[in-house]
């Protein structure tokens, strides 16, 4: 039999024997590769560079802050490797923060995610692309109003099952890496370094240690993202063996991207040139090939964001279903559907809250008060392998064989303290909008008790 043949023959034994579907696990390495580039590759990278330029003030330490995120980040997929090893469970950080602490750490994770930190993500990403979309073909209609109708496209294309939205997005990715290839090719072998660029009238020094401090910031954001390739763990033909692949490789391939891209913009624009536009990537390419260039990497920057959309809305209803699955929410999420084995409910639900955010405009706020919630369960999850590490040391016959993070705990720990230190940081240049946040964490605590108190909650759809 074939693979379609013996995953219809899945299906229909599940429906005879009055069983519910499972999650199909067809997903692979590959699969895994694509989605967690695409969830880390968004438009970042193409404005990001001239904001660390703003901050540190010579090539060396530019190029610095990329190299010391892109270690960041690798010790985060090492992290996320081991935990999917360990819990090869769906829901994937969900699943890490239930098992380590408590399910109320668990839900209220996803209870932000779904709230605020994924659908103003995806929200934002693609009112980003109507954007685009609008100013290249001129189409009568609002970016917000474009941007509901690709949420609606990409929600739809999920909603037929896990392999049809992992090809748009693979096929996304690798348009995506085309653009981002482009831009390297440009900035190392087409545009002549440029002698007359408009100073950016930077601050004599290097920007000190404040300075690489806040060019953190954009430099681990542009990195983050790697995580929600976890939560498809559950979709995957052997998640302990080809999620860890994954994860490495494709953080590796960023960082390797980032780098590339970095220094094609300092050859190009110089460091002061770079901290003197907002748009680096269209000034190099313009510097090339004109305006036509300009346009050209416009259509990569919106093929770019709608790929990182793309990557939202296939991983993170696995999320809301693990949540209705533990009974701490709707029952219906937990429901997949038979033919395409995919929690459309949840994919539609998430799906539905993104466009109501993009067609209302007011995402922006929720994008900066997000960042110091979303970061602090990043350290949150760190620790929780630091947590099971100690459980497997009383019980070291539980723990399967596989890859482990190099240097735990020192490592680990310097993962855990500098997310939580981009989550001060935020606090302290946002604190009315990390306030909305902390707000929203608490009304999430008062859901959870209140769920937990009824009978049988998760039946009151």
């Amino acid at each position: 039999m074939t693979e379609p043949q013996i995953e219809a023959a899945a299906v229909s034994t599940a429906n005879e024997s009055g069983t519910e579907p499972t999650f199909a696990r067809r997903l692979g390495a590959f699969d895994a590769t694509m989605i967690v580039m695409g969830g880390i590759i968004g438009s970042g990278i193409f404005v990001n560079p001239s904001v660390v330029a703003r901050a540190v003030h010579t090539p060396l330490l530019v190029v610095g802050a990329w190299v010391a995120g892109g270690v960041i980040a690798l010790i985060g997929a090492f992290v996320y490797a081991e935990l999917a090893r360990l819990r090869p469970d769906v829901g994937g950080q969900y699943a890490y923060l239930r098992d380590a602490y408590h399910p109320i750490v668990a839900f209220l994770y996803g209870w932000t995610l779904l709230l605020v930190i994924q659908t103003g993500g995806m929200a934002g990403s693609a009112i980003i692309f109507g954007r685009y979309a609008r100013e290249l073909t001129g189409l009568p209609m609002s970016e917000q109003a474009i941007a509901a109708i690709a949420l609606g496209i990409l929600t739809l294309v999920n909603c037929y099952g896990v392999r049809a939205g992992s090809n748009v997005q693979s096929a996304l990715m690798l348009t995506k890496l085309a653009a981002i290839g482009l831009l390297i090719a440009v900035g190392f072998f087409f545009a002549a370094p440029a002698a007359n660029i408009a100073s950016a009238s930077l601050p004599s020094g290097t920007g000190g240690i404040a300075g690489f401090g806040a060019a953190m910031v954009p430099v681990l954001f542009a990195y983050g993202g790697w995580q929600t390739a976890s939560f498809i763990s559950g979709e995957m033909r052997d998640s302990r063996r080809d999620l860890p692949r994954g994860l490495l490789i494709g953080v590796v391939g960023v960082i390797v991207l980032y780098l590339a891209v970095t220094l094609g913009c300092l050859r190009v624009l110089g460091v002061d040139g770079l901290a003197a536009t907002s748009t680096p990537a269209s000034m190099v390419l313009r510097s090339a090939f004109g305006e036509r260039g300009a346009q050209l990497i416009a259509l990569g920057i919106a093929i770019s964001t709608v790929g990182f959309l793309s990557q939202g809305v296939l991983t993170a209803p696995r999320v809301y279903f693990a949540m209705a699955r533990d009974g701490v929410f709707f029952k219906a999420v937990a429901k997949l559907d038979p033919r395409s084995r995919v929690p459309v409910v949840a994919i539609v639900l998430q799906g539905v809250w993104a466009a109501v955010i993009a067609l209302t405009g007011k995402y922006d706020q929720i994008l900066n008060y997000v960042v110091s919630i979303d970061v602090l369960f990043f350290g949150l999850t760190g620790a929780s392998l630091l947590v099971i590490r100690t459980r497997e040391a009383r019980q070291p016959s539980a723990a399967p064989e596989g890859l482990r993070v190099p240097g735990h705990p020192l490592t680990t720990m310097i993962f855990v303290l500098a997310c939580w230190a981009i989550s001060v940081s935020t606090i302290l240049q946002y604190p009315r909008n990390a306030g909305i946040g902390v707000v929203i964490l608490l009304i999430g605590v008062v859901v959870y008790w209140l769920w937990v108190r009824q009978p049988r909650p998760a039946e009151a759809v």
